[in-house]
């Protein structure tokens, strides 16, 4: 039988947990006492940042909530999982390049990879695509920066992504790898 818990408010629990958004707010008000101008340009940022993950993240969490409930996990495995070879790794460059929105989006897509048993290589693969080769910002660049910029970019870019997916996947032990996905399970 489960025994009912009342959870206590615990003032040192939450001053661990809010911690940084304490300091900052203790920040932005002496930033507001001693520069009162500058104090709302501060504002005025933390303000547009919220807006914009305000729309940013819910398209984001039912594209997540349908790639969870539509794809079985068996087929991400056989797609993107351990045996998934290059065909995982297209794939996760695939996804990352197509994808939009900034990169703290990403990281809920990383989670459901994880719930679904993708490769922790080609999930390294996947942020490093989203974060460096998405397909708006390679147009962005060529119009603004030129053609062969844009290629020359994308063409260091690539290696890069894997090479730093092979140093991450050597670096970071087995059970720490098993330890993160095991957190998903909560998600």
């Amino acid at each position: 039988m489960k025994e009912n818990k009342k959870k206590t408010f615990n003032l040192k629990n939450f001053l661990k947990q809010y911690l940084f958004f304490i300091i900052t707010l203790v920040l932005l008000g002496i930033l507001f006492i001693f520069k009162f101008d500058e104090g709302l340009k501060a504002t005025d940022v933390i303000v547009y940042s919220f807006k914009e993950m305000l729309f940013v993240l819910p398209p984001i969490f039912i594209l997540i909530g349908l790639l969870d409930v539509w794809v079985e996990k068996e087929t991400m495995i056989k797609l993107m999982g351990e045996g998934s070879g290059f065909k995982g790794i297209l794939l996760a460059f695939l996804f990352g390049t197509v994808a939009a929105g900034p990169l703290y989006a990403a990281f809920p897509v990383a989670i459901i990879f994880m719930k679904k048993q993708v490769k922790f290589f080609n999930i390294i693969i996947f942020l490093g695509a989203w974060s460096t080769t998405k397909i708006p910002m390679l147009l962005y660049e060529m119009s603004a920066l030129g053609f062969k910029f844009a290629l020359l970019r994308l063409a260091i870019n690539i290696p890069v992504i894997v090479i730093t997916a092979y140093i991450m996947g050597a670096l970071i032990k087995k059970d720490d790898v098993i330890a993160i996905y095991g957190k998903t399970e909560d998600f």
